[in-house]
């Protein structure tokens, strides 16, 4: 008897122990050595916390219904509760009977549940009259200005949570999908932070009071915002939200420099979600539905083609992932040999043909399209390859015509319209050279021609947008330059016209070299040496260099389509920028020794030779 009754005490007191170590290891944290809350238990008490803490639902259910002098609202030396204490170890039926004799469950309990991943408990907690309507969930403990008490709990590293935290940025950084779908049914939202210059009251006095907290609570906001679990389950058009938080996240890692390498790895997060969905598609109806988005909201080009919308803002937002991911370049190469889904498999030799084929027949098959543009030869015209091969030879007979225009100046080579007309002793000099030959004739026509297509993507695109794309100024400034030159080739031809009528209507003298002629006359008469630096067709002849000098440099336009001059175009342009930043370093040390050199040799000037300069 003896042997059992001293079996037994070990046992239990061995029971009691591993309690205590249970209890101990299950709730407590790093944060315990700083709390302030330790107070002495009665008995009850500690057998109240205890029975809450290991999930005793008799005892709790009794000593609720029948204990008199229970205080239900006492904690332990950690200053946690019994409901705190239950939620922290999952006793969903111990919770539920407390959260009927609890009238505010704080917010330590929900977050606590939240961080822990328990959704019956988060949603036993939510049920709770406290959280009815959702108003509570809508605002962080900060804005509604709460006590401490209200708002003690750790993580689960022991890690007091912030005050700006709400429930569902918690659920967000966690990635509870289940839980961020309760909140979000009950009305909960991430508000989305405010500009970061913005000076609104709200703003200024929040930096004023803690500039610190301000910060955090705005990247505690973005992590929720960025959260998969968030972006796919609170946003009708996830990968929209998505690629314009990702440009907005970008944007503060240049502005917010403290927290950069936060706001990249946010802004990564965001593009990861969007190359993550388009991961996941199973057919061509789904990758079309994601690259081409709200296909009511979209406008549709020529011959009902979306305008894949997704992909241009991807371009845009430099969300290299899902511009290069497979099923996104598949499907732009369907759209690309549309209507000539046989060229795709054809070799390299048959293509080369094609694009000779176009390059001859180019005149007679835009007068085909102009007249028939519904035809079969029609719509296979409109295709994106068809397109741009064409593009492509019209620009290259442009540059071919810029070429025969400046070989006039060759000795031999003649192209001037007028080059059958025999000269006469009373025609002027600048009358035949400012008329326009037949070449520039044509570069005229080309030039009409690339102005209406500008004025029809500016149409299309809106002016914001068209500026925002650097090869479109490169083009609208080769086209102004054209245009002015042209027109000051133009006027300085209707002077030298002028001159001439009056040589025709009043001067009678067969040669007009022996004549003495106004000076506004006879000035169409000099040779170039004798030109005005302001004069029409020198102006018009240097604007016509710097627009052949464009139009040539356009040529980089078209190399990247191609997958071995476009990456070599890239490193070229981004190691020029690189010797841009060094030469900013280089003429900062010049400019600095060539001030200190002039400072020490400026009272010497002129002299050749001075004895304290000689060792």
């Amino acid at each position: 008897m003896e042997l059992e009754s001293s079996s037994g005490q070990n046992m239990q007191r061995r029971h009691t122990t591993l309690r205590e170590k249970g209890r101990r290891q299950a709730v407590r944290g790093p944060a315990y050595m700083f709390n302030e809350k330790g107070t002495s238990l009665t008995p009850e008490e500690e057998r109240f916390l205890d029975s809450a803490e290991y999930g005793n639902i008799p005892v709790v259910r009794k000593m609720l219904e029948e204990s008199k002098t229970l205080n239900f609202n006492c904690v332990d030396y950690m200053g946690q509760n019994s409901l705190q204490l239950a939620v922290g170890n999952e006793h969903l039926e111990v919770t539920e009977l407390l959260l009927k004799r609890t009238i505010w469950p704080g917010w330590g309990c929900p977050l606590l549940a939240i961080s822990k991943g328990y959704v019956r408990i988060v949603e036993a907690i939510l049920s709770h009259p406290a959280f009815a309507g959702g108003l509570r969930l809508t605002l962080s403990p900060l804005e509604q200005e709460l006590r401490d008490d209200d708002f003690y709990a750790y993580d689960e590293d022991g890690t007091r949570f912030s005050h700006d935290i709400t429930p569902i940025i918690l659920a967000s950084h966690c990635q509870e999908y289940e839980i961020v779908h309760i909140l979000l049914l009950k009305g909960a939202r991430i508000e989305k932070p405010h500009d970061y210059f913005c000076k609104c009251y709200e703003c200024i006095e929040k930096q004023r009071k803690d500039s610190f907290s301000h910060s955090r609570s705005r990247m505690n906001a973005y992590k929720g915002l960025a959260s998969a679990a968030y972006l796919s389950l609170s946003s009708e058009d996830p990968v929209l939200t998505a690629l314009e938080l990702s440009n907005e996240l970008a944007r503060l890692a240049n502005i917010e420099t403290e927290f950069k390498n936060e706001y990249r790895k946010l802004s990564m997060q965001c593009k990861d979600f969007v190359v993550g969905v388009l991961d996941l598609c199973r057919d061509t109806e789904e990758v079309e539905a994601i690259l081409n988005g709200d296909v009511d909201l979209v406008p549709l080009t020529d011959h009902h083609r979306p305008c894949l919308t997704r992909v241009k803002l991807a371009i845009k937002y430099e969300v290299k992932k899902f511009v290069a991911h497979p099923n996104c370049q598949q499907q732009l190469l369907t759209i690309w040999y549309e209507n000539l889904s046989g060229l795709r498999q054809q070799s390299m030799g048959v293509k080369c043909l094609t694009v000779l084929g176009v390059t001859i027949g180019l005149p007679f098959l835009a007068i085909a399209y102009w007249i028939m543009p519904c035809s079969k030869l029609g719509q296979i015209l409109r295709s994106p390859f068809m397109k741009f091969v064409a593009h492509a030879v019209s620009f290259t007979i442009f540059l071919g015509l810029l070429v025969i225009n400046a070989s006039d100046r060759f000795e031999g080579v003649k192209n001037l319209p007028n080059e059958t007309i025999t000269d006469h002793p009373r025609q002027i000099f600048r009358v035949k050279t400012t008329q326009f030959s037949w070449t520039e004739m044509l570069i005229m026509n080309w030039v009409l021609g690339m102005i209406w297509s500008e004025c029809k993507e500016i149409w299309a695109e809106g002016p914001r947008e068209y500026v925002m794309h650097l090869w479109n100024v490169l083009d609208f400034g080769m086209l102004s330059i054209f245009v002015a030159s042209f027109t000051a080739r133009l006027m300085a031809f209707l002077k030298a016209s002028e001159a001439q009528l009056y040589v025709d209507n009043y001067v009678k003298n067969p040669d007009i070299s022996n004549v003495t002629l106004p000076a506004e006359v006879a000035y169409f008469t000099y040779a170039r040496i004798k030109w005005l630096p302001s004069d029409p067709q020198i102006i018009s002849e240097g604007l016509y260099a710097v627009a052949v000098v464009l139009s040539f440099s356009r040529i980089a336009y078209i190399l990247p389509a191609n997958e071995s001059f476009g990456p070599l175009q890239i490193s070229l342009g981004r190691t020029v920028k690189d010797i841009f930043k060094f030469m900013v370093i280089f003429i900062m040390v010049f400019v600095a020794f060539m001030i200190g050199m002039f400072n020490l040799y400026s009272y010497y000037l002129g002299a050749k030779y001075n004895p304290a300069f000689t060792t």
